[in-house]
């Protein structure tokens, strides 16, 4: 199906444990209370350039006796989701979760059997949505994501998560994060780095479960967002969504979205495609050590391979940009040793 990020979006993540240095004899209580050791830091990383080119800037920001010390307060690294922090094929997962949506409430609007894009959706006929364009999908976001309040629509994010399987995998779409990266999560906030996410992806999709996933709270999330208003209804306050775009935050969108919400310019970067370039070239202009990483899907085996031709998450302009510039660009086939916490 051809579509961009931006269409979808405005509807709107090998090392064996370190061995104990200490042999105690079986049965002793001191080792039987013991945890495991904990694997040591980006563990499913292999060794190399890519995983030396981020420690080296880890190492360099956080000394405080080298020429490119970064202070803490300032020590901010931002992250695309889709296809960054977890996988994004055969299709965005929002737009799947907004399929399926569809699919639960066509009961209450019998039309849909015979209007399209509701039809497609209905029949599952990728073609026809496809072909239904950019007015198409807005209408399916709308009628999916807008009508309800925001408590209503977290609980129904939550439930699609704990109930809807990802067609390949047969597993829970939040259990497809990728493991290096949760890795490199927990490495950054150790050394006292602020994470937040800035994703194409709906703000009110994410901030349920991303705290739970990632480690990163919800007010840390820049996202894709439709109009939401304040309502008394019964006499308790509410807020309603509506069904209007509020902000796109996907392409350029995204700096504007990191300067109004975040305040502050990232000293690291991470993306995965052309939606995300203007976001490491906003980041990268800044004063001092800059670290802007690509992931690049190059394992059909473990995950998918895509770049340049796909029409989820293209990677072309980015990727030229990056080897103009000396970005660094993950290649997951040769980088990491996992790819996903279950394997």
């Amino acid at each position: 199906m051809r579509t961009s990020h931006s269409l979808i979006v405005t509807l709107l993540s090998s090392s064996a444990l370190v061995a104990s240095c200490n042999v105690s004899a079986p049965g002793d209580p001191a080792t039987e209370n013991e945890s495991p050791a904990p694997l040591p830091a980006l563990s499913s990383w292999n060794d190399g350039e890519t995983k030396s080119a981020i420690t080296s800037f880890v190492e360099r920001v956080t000394d405080s006796s080298s020429n490119e010390f970064v202070p803490a307060a300032e020590r901010v690294a931002v992250f695309d989701n889709d296809g960054t922090l977890w996988s994004e094929q055969p299709l965005y997962f929002q737009l799947i979760f907004a399929m399926d949506r569809v699919k639960a409430l066509a009961a209450e609007h019998p039309e849909w059997a015979s209007e399209q894009p509701f039809q497609a959706v209905l029949e599952n006929d990728m073609e026809a949505l496809a072909a239904s364009g950019e007015k198409g999908l807005v209408q399916l976001i709308m009628a999916s994501h807008a009508g309800m309040t925001t408590d209503e629509f977290e609980t129904i994010v939550r439930d699609w998560l704990r109930t809807a399987r990802h067609p390949r995998f047969d597993r829970a779409f939040n259990e497809l994060t990728y493991q290096p990266m949760l890795e490199l999560l927990d490495y950054l906030r150790e050394n006292e780095f602020k994470l937040f996410i800035v994703s194409g992806g709906g703000i009110e999709f994410m901030r349920p479960w991303v705290e739970e996933v990632y480690g990163i709270p919800p007010e840390r999330v820049v996202g894709s967002s439709i109009k939401t208003v304040f309502e008394m209804n019964d006499g308790e306050p509410i807020l309603r969504r509506l069904p209007e775009l509020d902000f796109i935050d996907d392409k350029e969108g995204k700096p504007v979205g990191i300067h109004k919400f975040i305040g502050r310019r990232p000293i690291a970067a991470f993306g995965n495609s052309d939606g995300d370039l203007q976001m490491l070239q906003w980041s990268a202009a800044g004063d001092g050590a800059r670290l802007m990483v690509l992931i690049r899907h190059t394992d059909a085996t473990r995950e998918w391979a895509y770049d340049r031709d796909s029409h989820i998450g293209r990677l072309a302009d980015a990727l030229d940009e990056a080897n103009a510039k000396g970005w660094t660009v993950v290649d997951m086939a040769e980088d990491w040793s996992r790819i996903y916490p279950f394997e």
